[in-house]
């Protein structure tokens, strides 16, 4: 069996596996989303009796605080993915040329922070302390530090593969710590950033748990929690055709970052994971 062949047998394959994970949930929530609420509350595969389409998604936007927690997304979203892949990438490149064992520590506290679980507690306790507690900079801040072990994780792993020639050549000529990050480090983590970058967007915008006990009032809410709050206040069940059309809505966004970083994931992720 030639080579081309099997790899089209394994596409074939891996495509067959996903059609019962991935394909019946997202037909699932489409064609719900395009019901009347009877025909939703079965949620069935069923293409719908009565199209409600433009019904649904122009209550969700009218009712659902959709374009108020679509501004606040993207009002936390946009600066703290910023803010995570700046600082993120300065720390990783300072843990890889680095030998001092206060540095190594600091780096592996850095990426226990992917695994570990949120202390929420001690998180509402310090931005009370701040004066920031309830705010949209105590929470961009919180999201901002609980994100960085991702960057630092991947971005580490790829400096060590770099040579310091470069960067002892560009010193020699009379370039600075920030001219070598800028002119050099942070264009060939490009590839590495674009990987943590469509990690983060996911996170931080699909993010619940914090923005649930960090963001006070209405007007602050973001899309995860408009749509927890639009699903819960109906007192005859929930209107499941309204949910899904929300939550359609609030997955556009990704799905138009995913489409223009895609094509660089793959090879940013293989180069991030390289810890030589």
């Amino acid at each position: 069996m030639r080579a081309h062949t099997r790899t089209w047998l394994r596409c074939g394959l891996l495509g067959l596996f996903a059609v019962p994970w991935i394909g019946i949930p997202l037909w699932m929530l489409l064609v719900n989303s395009f019901k009347s609420q009877g025909d939703s509350s079965v949620l069935s595969l069923d293409l719908p009796t009565n199209w409600d389409l433009v019904q649904n998604y122009r209550t969700v936007i009218d009712r659902g605080s959709y374009v108020t927690g679509l501004t606040n997304s993207l009002l936390v979203a946009v600066p703290t993915i910023l803010a995570v892949l700046l600082f993120g990438s300065m720390a990783a490149w300072s843990y890889a040329r680095s030998s001092s064992r206060s540095l190594r520590v600091a780096y592996y506290c850095t990426t226990l922070s992917v695994v570990l679980p949120p202390a929420i507690i001690p998180t509402v306790y310090v931005l009370t302390q701040l004066g920031l507690n309830g705010s949209r900079l105590g929470y961009l801040l919180t999201i901002t530090g609980t994100r960085l072990g991702v960057v630092v994780f991947l971005a580490t792993g790829f400096i060590r593969t770099l040579p310091v020639d470069f960067e002892e050549a560009a010193a020699i000529d009379g370039a600075g710590k920030w001219q070598i990050y800028w002119r050099m480090i942070l264009p060939l983590l490009s590839p590495v950033l674009v990987t943590a970058s469509v990690m983060l967007i996911i996170s931080v915008w699909n993010d619940f748990f914090f923005a649930l006990f960090l963001l006070q009032g209405p007007g602050r809410s973001t899309l995860p929690l408009t749509l927890f709050q639009f699903a819960s206040t109906s007192t005859h069940g929930v209107a499941w055709n309204l949910v899904f059309a929300h939550v359609v809505l609030s997955s556009l966004p990704l799905l138009v970052a995913y489409a223009f970083l895609q094509r660089r994931v793959l090879s940013g992720l293989t180069e991030g994971g390289v810890t030589g």
